[in-house]
């Protein structure tokens, strides 16, 4: 390394003995040695090749219309060039989105009206969670969309656990239907500290401290209630006409 920056020294700072390198100034044409070659080869950075990040848009046929063009009677007569440009393959991510998300509602949603109903709420928020997935693995750094998906991640979290709570059937079939891995909440749980145990220990305390404050209060209620009970029975058996 120490005689490769020696030689560009040397190259730089004029012609050499022999007239191996000549470098012009002004309107005259440099001439470089492939030593000044090979180190402009070697200071380029590396580019690194990005890996293929599989997508859950790729099961879209490129065929396919869009969504504001697919139910149009006259897009059968249609050009090969126009019916191109209309398809998915000319579509941006935001159009293939759409059509992605109306795919996994019509799997959930109970009635062809339905555009509201918990299922296909976890269908769209599904849809968003994966598209977010996918563009946080090209871009890790990326801290507002990666805000965003836990609050989407949230949301779904909340709606299955009703569902699993009220309808465990629509539960079952909406996980199933989306290829949802729904994971049970962990039991909550806290850890043992020594301050805990000590305000543990104080609180048991004061409770039984209170409670034979209160004991002889307690004796004279119980007492009271059951004499008017008692008397309660006596004018009963009294009402009744037969003897105690």
């Amino acid at each position: 390394m120490l005689a490769l920056r020696t030689a560009l020294g040397r190259c730089l700072a004029g012609p050499a003995r022999g007239g191996a390198a000549v470098l012009g100034s002004g309107g005259g044409r440099a001439v470089c040695s492939p030593l000044i070659q090979t180190a402009r080869c070697y200071a380029r950075p590396v580019r690194r090749k990005r890996k293929d990040i599989p997508s859950h848009l790729d099961d879209l046929p490129p065929t396919m219309l869009k969504k504001d063009y697919a139910n149009v009677p006259i897009i059968n007569s249609v050009d090969d060039v126009v019916r191109r440009l209309l398809s998915l393959e000319m579509a941006s991510q935001k159009e293939k989105m759409k059509i992605k998300t109306q795919q996994l509602v019509e799997k959930v949603r109970r009635s062809p009206n339905d555009n509201g109903s918990f299922e296909v709420q976890v269908a769209i928020l599904t849809a968003k969670i994966r598209s977010y997935e996918e563009h946080l693995q090209r871009h890790p750094k990326d801290k507002s969309n990666r805000r965003r998906m836990l609050m989407d991640i949230d949301r779904r979290k909340k709606l299955l656990a009703y569902l699993r709570r009220v309808h465990y059937d629509t539960f079952e079939n909406t996980c199933k239907q989306l290829d949802i891995q729904y994971s049970l909440p962990p039991p909550y749980t806290r850890r043992v500290t020594k301050r805990w145990l000590v305000k543990k220990a104080f609180c048991l305390k004061v409770f039984q401290e209170v409670r034979k404050l209160k004991a002889p209060e307690r004796l004279k209620q119980r007492k009271e209630w059951q004499a008017r009970a008692r008397a309660a029975r006596e004018k009963a058996a009294q009402c009744e006409g037969t003897p105690v």
